[in-house]
């Protein structure tokens, strides 16, 4: 199997097998903590050959630097079937994420884990926005 697609970004759709991202990023500039960054999704898409034909099980981690997760992780499986004259085949997931709250300044990590194994991992990097007031 082959990570094609592994992003942060503001929106995503996946539809007769196209994935369609929006405003894909690393880094979030904040004025003040804790923040809470309103919506968000985590865009996949995985390739894969004939011989992986089956049940796959993935996790998502997303975490803080402590390795502390800051969400719940997000679980599932994906059957991987092929029509009969294709020896590869693609698979879309999409984990949309409401109202994310980030305690601290510093970098988080979505960590992607598939039928058991780590296979890629995003940082996320919170940075202080600092917004200079007009006259001073």
């Amino acid at each position: 199997m082959q990570i094609e697609i592994f992003s942060l970004c503001d929106a995503a759709t996946a539809d007769f097998g196209k994935l369609s991202m929006l405003g894909a990023f690393d880094t979030l500039w904040v004025s003040k903590m804790p923040a809470v960054h309103p919506q968000c999704t985590i865009a996949l898409r995985i390739g894969f050959k004939r011989i992986e034909k089956g049940e796959h099980k993935i996790l998502v981690h997303f975490v803080d630097a402590d390795g502390k997760n800051i969400i719940s992780p997000a679980q599932g499986g994906i059957a991987i079937n092929f029509p009969e004259d294709q020896s590869s085949c693609s698979a879309n997931l999409i984990f949309n994420i409401q109202s994310l709250k980030l305690e601290k300044l510093g970098e988080y990590s979505i960590d992607l884990a598939i039928d058991g194994q780590q296979k890629a991992s995003l940082p996320l990097f919170v940075k202080e926005h600092k917004i200079k007031k007009e006259g001073l």
